[in-house]
């Protein structure tokens, strides 16, 4: 999973540095696990825009994905690594041997015809998903539950992971992407490796058009708008706007948010770096 230096043909394939999709194996998805994806442009449902710079893209189906890897001790060989327009990493199409189908989150180093399992008492392979309790001390992992059966929310982009530290009572002592190190239930089930397509931070999109297709529009500082407009707005010639804060004047850039009294606040052992 790399990426390559394009030749500079036109000004967006200067700066453009894009991935080799070397590892997707097929271009068309399977259509039993697609599902709409609606756009709403910003708009609520009385057509009133109640959020800026969205709007536009281009169209697309919603990938189904199975995070909770509930189908325990049934074996499923990899058919197809594949592109998800929606998500950073590839997702790998499982055949069941009960015939089901079901895509996942592909981890770094799984390949096609490759067999994988879910469920307790199995070996901690990469791709392999097993309780918290069962997976070896140091062990690399994605896509962990934070409540037992409610599938995975933790470690889902492109190249993250999370380590296993150490066990304490009835919790598992983890180490997040961010750098923060907290608590979580050993029967919460994770998958072993690291998610693939770890090379996407490298990338550049080159031009302004390509945020377009994603659906994003160009976005205006708070600093370039009028008084009326924005709290940082207004000033004589390149003013630099006070303190960053947002519209509604509630400050940006290093102020806390997170709720002290959040029943989960316990089980943090130490925050993300600064």
């Amino acid at each position: 999973m790399a990426v390559k230096k394009l030749r500079p043909i036109t000004p967006g394939q200067r700066q453009r540095i894009a991935p080799t999709f070397e590892e997707i194996t097929t271009s068309k998805p399977e259509k039993s696990l697609l599902a709409p994806l609606k756009r709403s442009g910003g708009r609520n449902n009385t057509g009133k825009m109640t959020m800026r710079y969205i709007g536009g893209g281009h169209r697309q189906h919603y990938r189904i994905i199975d995070f909770k890897r509930d189908k325990h001790n049934i074996p499923a060989t990899v058919k197809t690594i594949e592109y998800d327009p929606i998500r950073t990493a590839r997702i790998a199409l499982l055949f069941y041997a009960d015939g089901e189908k079901r895509y996942i989150l592909a981890p770094e180093g799984l390949k096609v015809g490759q067999k994988i399992l879910a469920g307790s008492k199995i070996a901690p392979e990469v791709g392999n998903s097993l309780p918290l309790a069962e997976i070896p001390i140091g062990t690399i992992i994605h896509n962990i539950e934070l409540q037992p059966g409610k599938g995975g929310s933790l470690a889902r982009s492109a190249g993250t992971y999370a380590q296993l530290l150490g066990r304490e009572s009835k919790y598992a002592i983890l180490k997040l992407p961010s750098g923060e190190m907290r608590m979580v239930l050993l029967s919460c089930y994770a998958t072993v490796g690291t998610v693939s397509n770890g090379d996407h931070f490298n990338e550049t999109i080159g031009k302004a058009g390509r945020s377009r297709w994603k659906g994003r529009r160009p976005r205006v500082r708070g600093v370039a708008m009028n008084p009326v407009d924005h709290p940082m707005g207004g000033g004589e010639g390149r003013a630099s706007g006070g303190h960053p804060r947002s519209r509604k004047g509630l400050y940006a850039k290093g102020r806390k948010t997170r709720n002290k009294n959040k029943h989960s606040q316990r089980l943090i052992i130490s925050r993300r770096k600064k």
